[in-house]
């Protein structure tokens, strides 16, 4: 039997995610209910790495790997995070069904006041992400991670902005 045609992909620098790919990844994986999307909560035009979040999660916070599934940096390039197969870090009471983006910013140059910092690069990127994943996961439900926490952050209405992939 052939294998299912590319009906998404994206093509980075670092990740490549082919929808052949998710009939194998399904049978392995935990039921996907949710899709997450984070914000760094650092300043604006700040360009942060994915090895910095990294960092600040296994080493500030004693985790095994980065809290999300994927991190788009300020370029909008995506960046793999912890493997998808796996559970998340990211939003308490939410990480075994769920899969975790963020993207570099949401916080004003002040380093307090949220703000949707995403550029149209960032912005072009998570389209690209949410489309794909939401095609693995046709039942899933974009959320912003304000939703589940005291939080701004995403520092824009992912919900809403989504609503119709």
């Amino acid at each position: 039997m052939a294998r299912t045609c590319i009906v998404y992909t994206i093509v980075t620098n670092n990740i490549r995610l082919y929808y052949s790919q998710v009939v194998f990844i399904k049978k392995q994986m935990r039921g996907i209910k949710e899709i997450i999307i984070h914000c760094s909560a650092t300043r604006e035009g700040q360009d942060i790495s994915v090895d910095t979040i990294r960092k600040w999660h296994v080493e500030g916070r004693g985790w095994s790997d980065i809290g999300y599934h994927f991190y788009i940096d300020i370029n909008g390039d995506i960046q793999k995070g912890r493997d998808i197969a796996k559970i998340g870090a990211h939003c308490s009471g939410h990480n075994r069904n769920s899969i975790g983006i963020c993207y570099c910013g949401g916080v004003e140059e002040d380093g307090k006041t949220p703000k949707d910092t995403r550029t149209e690069n960032q912005k072009d990127a998570l389209l690209s992400v949410l489309y794909t994943l939401k095609a693995m996961y046709p039942e899933a439900i974009i959320y912003s991670h304000n939703e589940f926490a005291n939080k701004a952050c995403p520092s824009f209405n992912a919900t809403e902005e989504y609503e119709n992939i």
